[in-house]
């Protein structure tokens, strides 16, 4: 444990490990008296995005929030900066509407080079979300469905939250293996991908330009193929989607405008329209989303 600012509380879930995790568990709880164990029996196979929540949910019942400022979901194969923490809590300091943040995730390969895992800045990254209490209660918590990672950050849009994440070295993650590529490898996982970006209620131009773009993202060509395939199975067996009218609003307002000038202005956007709402109206008025959507233009 090399962090300035070590944990009131981690709660570590055995999500039915074989190996010798409970033993390297046992030998850390006594190392670390702020360490609590939760070991769930195995289910017999991975169940990638709504196992991983169902984990998290496991441990989370162990804790009572009401005396937490801070909650974060952290995968265990990650790298952090020593000062991480540290950092994530000026930031939510200097920013009080800040609701969730993280930093940048990289991969190391075989020759010690490291690569960017490209991801947006508009939501804390899968593998280390950290959240203000506040917020995470306000957006209803983490979805047990995969997708569940990119839900949460338009949720936090639709309730006047900000979500960030942030490339600096202090807050460089190194992730010991490439997302999406757990569960019967990384093609595998870019379909599950395409289910998750129906999921969270994307449109098919959004998809189509966002295969685009990651076209030079490894694997390349195929891996966006693959995602786009995800999508489209999702879209003819007509699988399930998420949302409420707000969160939806939400979603296609900062679809088009990241369509029509970039992602990067439609983050900006919606920041500055979140923060001159939280300063100028109390808390028990309508949701940022239904307040700003109801003078939209078409």
């Amino acid at each position: 444990m090399n962090q300035t600012i070590v944990p009131t509380t981690w709660v570590v879930v055995d999500d039915g490990s074989s190996d010798a995790t409970p033993k390297l568990l046992e030998k850390a709880v006594q190392n670390y008296p702020f360490i609590e164990v939760v070991r769930r029996e195995d289910r017999g196979k991975r169940s990638v995005g709504p196992g991983v929540i169902e984990a998290f949910y496991a441990g989370l019942k162990t804790v009572n929030l009401d005396e937490f400022d801070y909650v974060c979901k952290l995968d265990a194969d990650l790298e952090l900066p020593e000062r991480y923490f540290e950092r994530l809590m000026e930031e939510m300091e200097s920013e009080p509407w800040l609701g969730t943040v993280s930093g940048k995730v990289f991969i190391r390969d075989g020759n010690g080079q490291e690569f960017h895992e490209i991801r947006g800045d508009e939501n804390s990254v899968g593998p280390c979300k950290f959240y203000r209490v506040q917020a995470f209660r306000d957006i209803g918590g983490f979805e047990r469905h995969v997708g569940w990672d990119g839900v949460d950050g338009h949720q936090c849009r639709a309730r006047g939250w900000l979500a960030r994440s942030i490339m600096c070295d202090e807050l460089k993650i190194i992730h010991r293996r490439q997302m999406g590529s757990s569960d019967h490898g990384i093609y595998i996982g870019r379909v599950r991908g395409g289910l998750g970006l129906w999921y969270i209620g994307n449109s098919l131009i959004y998809v189509v330009a966002r295969s685009v773009a990651r076209l030079n993202e490894k694997p390349r060509i195929f891996g966006s193929l693959c995602t786009f395939w995800g999508y489209l199975h999702a879209w003819f067996t007509r699988h399930e989607r998420f949302g409420d009218d707000a969160y939806l609003r939400t979603l296609n307002r900062f679809e088009r405008k990241a369509l029509l000038y970039g992602k990067r202005h439609a983050v900006e956007t919606f920041n500055r329209e979140i923060l001159a709402w939280r300063r100028s109206t109390p808390n028990n008025e309508p949701t940022y989303a239904r307040r700003t959507t109801a003078v939209e233009r078409p």
